[in-house]
């Protein structure tokens, strides 16, 4: 640990900064072995702030101090102090201007925080405290500032010289170098500022703003990948158009810029007018680019526009309160994507994201609550608990107040912050007073770590004619908070009769007009809700469009769950049904197996299975969402039955899925092929809804005809489609199917396709991250061994996060391989967390979360991994990241 034990920062704590920086004036001269910086901060006494202010700190490391002046006066050696982390001013007087002129040293950046060289080009992360590696400052979200920023590079080397609002000047200098100014009207704190230099192409449009404004749009990358911004631009326009419509949102400057860059740590970042995004969310073409991925570009420029009011004109007053704009800003792009392409199909997404991923953080060592109480190291709070679940709870406001009143709370809080540093309980007391609803029991989503459970149940009183829910809530304890409150919540049910049809509902009370979905609001520990008129016995629908992020127990029979999967006219709880049949099943598999039995696959999966598969078949109207239905046909992850278990044996879960999974294969293998032939399309590729709903189901019954006792009959299917594909969907997803199949006339094709692969895309960065993720994720014995060759492959490289991430984090989340029972897996991820930690810290903690999650599982693998997390913690110099995530967790 480079800085000894890490003193941890408290919400408690916070206190309003000793002093305000009402200007910023940067000259940032970039060369190739260094860049010089020099800062002029027009700074005044906070009168807010209480106690002696004399002595101002400034945030700053990573840098050679030249110069520094108070007031044009240069300040004696005496008069300030330097050490690695800050740069403290003696004596200063209320209201000051300070000069300062530091060296930095960008191409030895590998940390990728602040001023960095991602190949050729310079440019900038500055979220959350990376503004301090570019010069001293007070690097905080709550002081923010006006900001004029002049570059001077090359011309030859780098003609294009990018940074935040709108450029004011330009001017030739004699020595063959160029300098521009960006001046940037808003306030703005340090962490969303940005610099770009390089040899940059661009495309360039323009939107008009419903006011009658025309901005200027432009997409920059370097010239290799030009062509593949198109799609990017396209939804950008889309969402500008959706933002006004849906939020009137409309945009605030002359200008709005995005540059793709290869090494960057996060996927995106809403710098103000200036988005620097990572190529995988703003490159698309369909031979490069997989339907996932155009909707990830799509998903992902929304957000970070969207960001422009939700982030940027509002952003938040501490590092605790990043929820308030990331959560707001997941649920917008959220909202957006669902209007783009199938609501249904992205509910279940958010859903399943949230419950594999974020439901295992709430249940770790790393548990903490949408807005944390505290942190050692902010980059370790981007997590799913602050962005998912954060707009989880927006949505569930959202359903509270119905639309209508939550634009109205949104109008309030930006028209009542606009340019303001806030938190969560700002936007909150927004929402509640432009509604009059009060969310006080609510706020307790906001500090309590864990997910909620709710069990129900269901009685029907057919002489009454009334049909009961009592539902029961609790939350387990998480670190630091053993006990909960009751949270308070929407549960939207609806109640199906025998018929298939949703029935009216209508509660016990005053009277109401009956509907069919009926959001009921849960607070109480126990609370029973009581409908009336019900004249059959019903089999209710629960947790409606997923309403609330809780666990839901319900005694469902298989023959519910069966007619659930048919017949509910919710997609996310039709979805919910089948997912729960098969755990179900899958659970009864890996009991059979621990007592030494063989047991049949209950026939109402396979049954429910086929029944969806028909419909599509005969469906001659397109009146079913093909997509859906590809989501349905979707067994449980390994990872989410693992979570399900207290201790989960990683063994008997991979082997029951698989089980499973072969069944429905064998026993369906006909009307799948049937299902493939029919949604084979001659149409050019688009990234449109229904081509992918198509795409979708076709590729997910190609993983189903490539497994099972007859795999190698469809191998030549898996093959032909690889070689004939005309986009990358396809190409990768017989790729995937041929690297997971085991039949021994799978080995030549898988190889031989895994080698044409790699030569035809090796210049396309991003495919060959496939190409090493595909075969990280593979589910066949030998995995673990195949991961270790590919760390020594000559493409593979710690610098570039992406390609990290495509190895080493998608292996930590192949269950079966990640757990070897060799515990090799668990040395492997230890040894990458190692050596990448002292050149990017950030990304190295990001992949330790697997090894942070031994006490679930069971057996000696527990000893194994505890051992590799104890390894890395007495590693010499780990840095607070990986150390905070570690020390938490061993």
């Amino acid at each position: 640990m480079k800085d000894g034990q890490p003193k941890a920062i408290q919400l408690n704590d916070y206190k309003v900064p000793p002093y305000l920086i009402e200007q910023t004036d940067l000259a940032v001269d970039l060369f190739e072995d260094r860049a010089e910086v020099s800062s002029t901060l027009r700074l005044r006494r906070n009168p807010e702030f209480e106690g002696d202010p004399s002595e101002l700190v400034l945030d700053g490391q990573n840098m050679e101090l030249t110069a520094v002046a108070i007031d044009d006066r240069a300040l004696m050696s005496n008069e300030y102090t330097v050490d690695e982390e800050t740069l403290t001013l003696h004596d200063v007087p209320e209201a000051f201007t300070l000069t300062s002129s530091v060296v930095i040293r960008p191409q030895e950046n590998t940390a990728l925080e602040g001023l960095y060289k991602s190949g050729d080009m310079f440019c900038t992360q500055c979220e959350a405290e990376g503004f301090r590696n570019i010069t001293y400052y007070l690097d905080r979200p709550d002081v923010m500032s006006r900001f004029s920023t002049t570059i001077s590079a090359d011309k030859s080397t780098y003609p294009v010289l990018l940074s935040n609002g709108n450029a004011i000047a330009r001017s030739e200098e004699a020595d063959g170098r160029h300098r521009i100014t960006w001046q940037d009207p808003h306030l703005k704190p340090a962490y969303l500022f940005a610099l770009v230099a390089g040899d940059l192409k661009h495309i360039e449009d323009s939107f008009t703003t419903m006011s009658g404004r025309d901005v200027t749009l432009q997409i920059f990358t370097e010239a290799h990948n030009i062509d593949k911004v198109d799609f990017a631009m396209a939804s950008l326009k889309h969402a500008m158009a959706w933002d006004e419509q849906i939020y009137g949102r409309e945009y605030d400057l002359d200008i709005f810029m995005i540059v793709a860059v290869e090494s960057f740590n996060m996927g995106a970042m809403e710098n103000k007018g200036l988005n620097v995004f990572n190529t995988s969310c703003v490159l698309a073409r369909p031979d490069t680019t997989t339907d996932a991925g155009y909707q990830r570009v799509e998903g992902v420029v929304a957000h970070e526009y969207f960001h422009n009011w939700s982030g940027n004109r509002v952003t938040c007053r501490d590092w605790f309160q990043l929820s308030l704009k990331e959560g707001f800003t997941v649920f917008r792009d959220q909202q957006f994507s669902a209007d783009m392409g199938s609501a249904d199909v992205c509910r279940v997404g958010d859903a399943s994201f949230l419950r594999t991923v974020q439901y295992p953080e709430d249940a770790g060592p790393m548990a903490h609550p949408v807005r944390p109480d505290s942190y050692i190291e902010i980059n370790n709070f981007y997590t799913t608990t602050v962005y998912e679940k954060g707009a989880e709870i927006v949505r569930m406001i959202h359903t509270l107040l119905g639309p209508a009143r939550f634009r109205a709370g949104s109008d309030l809080y930006f028209e009542r912050h606009d340019g303001q540093a806030v938190t969560t309980e700002d936007f909150v007391v927004a929402l509640e007073d432009a509604s009059g609803v009060d969310l006080t029991q609510f706020r307790n989503w906001y500090r309590q770590a864990g997910t909620p459970v709710l069990n129900v149940d269901g009685q029907f009183d057919a002489e009454a004619r009334t049909f009961s829910l009592r539902v029961a809530q609790s939350c387990p304890a998480t670190p630091t908070q053993p006990e909960k409150e009751p949270f308070y919540l929407p549960l939207a049910v609806g109640l199906i009769g025998p018929d298939g049809n949703d029935l009216p509902l209508r509660l016990e009370g005053p009277d109401a007009e009956p509907c069919e979905t009926l959001v009921l609001p849960v607070g109480r520990t126990t609370e029973t809700f009581v409908f009336t008129d019900v004249d059959v016995q019903p089999v209710p629908s629960l947790l409606r469009g997923f309403s609330a992020p809780v666990r839901l127990e319900y005694a469902y029979s298989r023959d519910d769950l069966t007619f659930l999967m048919s017949n509910d006219s919710d997609g996310f709880c039709r979805w919910e049904a089948g997912q729960r049949l098969a755990v179900d099943v899958i659970n009864e598999q890996m009991k059979a197996a621990a007592d030494g039995e063989v047991l049949a696959v209950d026939s109402r999966l396979l049954a429910a299975f086929e029944s969806n598969l028909m419909a599509v078949v005969g469906d001659t109207d397109g009146a079913h969402d093909k997509a859906m239905v590809a989501a349905m046909l979707t067994l449980p992850a390994e990872a989410f039955l693992a979570d399900q278990q207290d201790v989960a044996d990683i063994d008997l879960i991979h082997a029951a899925r698989t089980r499973v999974r072969d069944a429905i294969a064998d026993a369906m293998r006909g009307v799948m092929l049937s299902v493939y032939k029919l949604n084979f399309s001659e149409e050019d590729y688009a990234p449109s809804a229904p081509q992918i709903a198509a795409r979708s189901l076709r590729n997910t019954c190609l993983a189903y005809l490539a497994s099972g006792a007859s795999e190698a009959d469809s191998i030549p299917l898996a093959v032909k489609q690889f070689e004939s594909a005309d986009n990358m969907t396809d190409e990768a997803a017989a790729l995937r199917a041929l690297v997971n199949a085991g039949s021994d006339s799978a080995v030549a094709a898988r190889d031989k396709a895994l080698a044409a692969f790699y030569s035809r895309w090796a210049d396309e960065a991003l495919v060959i991250d496939q190409w090493f993720m595909i075969q990280a994720a593979s589910v066949r014995p030998g995995t673990l061994g195949t991961v270790r060759q590919l760390r020594e492959h000559e493409a593979f490289t710690l610098l570039n996060p992406n390609r990290f991430r495509a190895l080493v984090s998608g292996f930590a989340q192949n269950l079966s391989a990640f757990h070897d029972a060799s515990g090799g897996g668990y040395e492997f991820l230890a040894d990458r967390i190692i050596e990448l930690d002292p050149i990017n810290p950030q990304v190295a903690a990001r992949v330790c979360a697997p090894l942070t999650r031994w006490r679930r599982i069971a057996g000696s693998r527990q000893t194994l991994m505890k051992a590799q997390l104890n390894r890395i913690l007495e590693s010499e110099g780990l840095s607070r990241d990986v150390y905070e995530i570690v020390s938490k967790s061993a």
